[in-house]
């Protein structure tokens, strides 16, 4: 069985056409099925049903198109990685929205400065993490500290209610949980499953009664929610170390004496590490430094 057999087979399953197939690989429409006439010889398998005007994949040609278009991925997969050795060094770097906007964009240019021969790629994902057949270096996580074990902590889990000057100004002061009960909030959802506190964990935590007024605006997304806190629309939970530059421009006040920390927080996780990288463990150390 040739590896040049397969690849034919997986253009014509691809193409669910023989003709289709030739073009692609600049052959003939003959020559690929005689390559997969030859190929179903050597299985003693039918790997296409012959029909009206085409073909289409049998039962075994559906599971070895499977199998071969994962093991092409795997190999175009090791090809790159073996090949960006040879070029600038690049980083995939996981996480979500919060941190990537608020913290890590930030301060990426310093690093930039520092190391300009690595590329960094920023993936973001919402909802709950799974990195696992990912083309990911890095992964910077929110957990609780079990969850997390062994993985160096980038940030601890501190949040306080945060609002724009406006809203304060309006409906303040806001000094305890009696009045933030009161106030308009602004909900981040965990439909996903996610471990960040929001506000019925941050009453409960603080001993405070459950929020009387209905929530404005619900939110899956923390950027936009941060961006309506802003605009005057109601009161946020900040997280420390996100927040803390929109607070001091002024974009934001931050209500700390009704601050609350919590055994959570952000944590990073080397996803290989097997790979012993230069340019990956740059970017921890400066990560974990900044």
């Amino acid at each position: 069985m040739s590896p040049n057999g397969l690849r034919v087979f997986e253009a014509a399953a691809r193409h669910l056409s023989f003709t289709a197939a030739a073009q692609e690989l600049r052959s003939t429409q003959s020559a690929v099925s005689q390559q997969v006439r030859a190929l179903e010889e050597a299985l003693d398998l039918k790997l296409f049903d012959r029909v009206h005007r085409g073909v289409r994949l049998s039962e075994p040609g559906q599971a070895l198109f499977e199998a071969v278009q994962e093991g092409f991925a795997t190999i175009e997969r090791t090809i790159d990685r073996l090949q960006q050795r040879h070029r600038n060094p690049r980083l995939n770097i996981l996480t979500d929205f919060s941190l990537a906007s608020y913290w890590l964009l930030p301060r990426l240019p310093v690093f930039r400065r520092l190391h300009p021969h690595i590329d960094v790629r920023i993936m973001t994902n919402q909802g709950v993490f799974d990195w696992q057949g990912q083309e990911v270096d890095i992964a910077i996580v929110f957990g609780d500290r079990r969850g997390l074990e062994g993985a160096p902590r980038l940030l601890d889990e501190e949040v306080f209610p945060v609002c724009s000057a406006g809203f304060l100004e309006q409906h303040g002061p806001i000094d305890d949980l009696d009045r933030l009960g009161e106030v308009p909030l602004l909900t981040l959802t965990a439909d996903q499953g996610q471990r960040w506190l929001d506000w019925p964990g941050y009453f409960e935590r603080l001993g405070g009664r459950a929020h009387s007024a209905p929530s404005e605006l619900i939110f899956n997304n923390y950027p936009l929610l941060v961006q309506a806190s802003i605009a005057g629309q109601g009161v946020a939970l900040g997280w420390r170390g996100l927040v803390d530059d929109l607070i001091e421009r002024g974009m934001l006040v931050g209500l700390e004496n009704l601050s609350l920390g919590t055994a959570s927080g952000y944590g990073v996780i080397d996803v290989h590490p097997e790979e012993r990288r230069a340019a990956k463990r740059a970017f921890v150390d400066w990560m974990l430094s900044s």
